[in-house]
């Protein structure tokens, strides 16, 4: 497989338009996300928002955004990730392939925590530290997933194939076994190996029997649905309704609530892995009037974002969860400790989002700025994991405004996030 090397590249704005509709019309309802959350989040009543943090925090963000030019682009930037061709080329054998790879990326994406958290002893691969690159790293947390696949391409294991992982005679647990395999100073297996497993049969065969066996296939049985005019909810929608294992759901006190990390996270990752360099292109993805639309997804509440959240003073934890984070107990998925630190999260950040709106306007009222149209939720949650990662490791300390001390992350395991 020939891989395009991640390199640095220039942001362009999200294309905006006007609501369509065509077979199934184009959503322009709230994102049950946010609807749902907001109710939790005030019937948990235990981790709050600071609105002082919130504004302190937004113009930290906004300023870092504008500084480090961080867009939707930056996705491009990653040295581990694999580019599509450019431009947009439906034809081209690579764009199914980058598809392909995004789409099990995001169903694995989950539970990368471990119990020797800073230790050379918690589960990692060893691969190179990017395409461009012979020099070797044992990557951990979500890249080491991203790593045992890319590891397994380079050994010709046809791996991001959902034709050959849905087959347990052409892909036996075992040699998925040795794809996930850890490098030889760890101490730890991928957490929930035969939970992934699960999820990469059960994905592989819905894609096999009903897409042609591929993601690519989906999407385009997405834009034959909507006529070309779905947007990026529309799109997540599609995804939890076809996909069982993309379900994030909960109950609290008889409300669901619909969380949808992975989900929101596929359709975002695509999103950013195929931004056109073009403000004037439609985004081939979103080629509709209405364009994506991405302002209509939220965060993806996991376990990493809570964390910096907190520290920026965005989040206020009581003392009582504070103690449990500091202990490293197991909070429950479903669990009230466990919803609101998700609803909160989702619900801040839609804050922070506003509040740098806010900001963008007061300093351009012409709106003339690029940034007043790709600030979405999504864009801020890519900013900030990566802060967390740069934070955790010591590589930057957070700095002009007021923050918590940092506690760990909460620690839940589940296939949702």
């Amino acid at each position: 497989m020939a891989v395009e090397q991640a390199k640095p590249l220039d942001g362009t704005p999200v294309q905006k338009g006007i609501e369509d509709s065509g077979k199934r019309k184009a959503s322009g309802s709230v994102n049950p996300v946010v609807a749902t959350s907001r109710v939790v989040y005030e019937a948990t009543n235990l981790v709050r928002i600071d609105d002082e943090g919130v504004k302190d925090a937004a113009r930290l963000i906004y300023q870092k955004l504008l500084a480090e030019a961080y867009t939707p682009r930056t996705w491009r930037t990653h040295s581990l990730h694999i580019l599509p061709p450019e431009p947009y080329d439906e034809n081209n054998p690579q764009t199914k392939q980058v598809l392909d790879w995004i789409f099990l990326i995001s169903a694995l994406n989950f539970s990368f925590w471990s119990e020797l958290e800073g230790t050379p002893e918690r589960y990692g691969v060893e691969w190179r530290t990017g395409w461009g690159s012979e020099a070797a790293a044992v990557h951990t947390g979500y890249w080491s997933l991203v790593a045992a696949l890319n590891r397994a391409i380079e050994e010709d294991i046809p791996i991001t194939d959902p034709c050959f992982y849905a087959s347990e005679k052409k892909c036996p647990d075992s040699l998925l076994t040795h794809v996930f395999r850890p490098a030889a100073i760890c101490k730890e297996t991928i957490p929930l190996l035969l939970e992934r497993i699960s999820v990469m049969r059960e994905v592989g065969i819905i894609l096999t029997n009903s897409f042609g066996g591929s993601f690519q296939g989906f999407l385009r049985e997405f834009h034959r649905r909507y006529d070309g005019q779905g947007s990026a909810i529309d799109l997540v929608k599609m995804v939890v309704e076809t996909f069982p294992c993309f379900k994030d759901e909960s109950l609290f006190h008889s409300t669901k609530v619909h969380l949808w990390k992975r989900p929101q996270i596929l359709v975002a990752e695509t999103w950013a892995a195929f931004f056109p360099l073009s403000p004037s292109d439609p985004h081939p993805i979103f080629p509709g009037a209405r364009g994506p639309q991405i302002s209509e997804l939220t965060m993806f509440a996991d376990y990493r974002v809570p964390q910096i959240l907190h520290h920026l003073r965005i989040l206020s934890y009581p003392d009582s969860l504070v103690e449990k984070l500091q202990a490293g107990v197991l909070l429950p998925s479903g669990c009230r400790e466990e919803l609101s630190l998700r609803t909160s999260s989702i619900i801040a950040v839609e804050r922070v989002q506003e509040e740098i709106l806010a900001l963008i306007v007061a300093d351009d009222p012409d709106g003339c700025s690029d940034l007043s149209s790709s600030v979405s939720s999504v864009l801020i949650d890519f900013f900030l994991w990566d802060l967390a990662k740069r934070v955790e490791s010591g590589e930057e300390e957070i700095n002009g405004i007021e923050t918590h001390d940092m506690v760990p992350i909460h620690r839940t395991r589940s296939i949702w996030y």
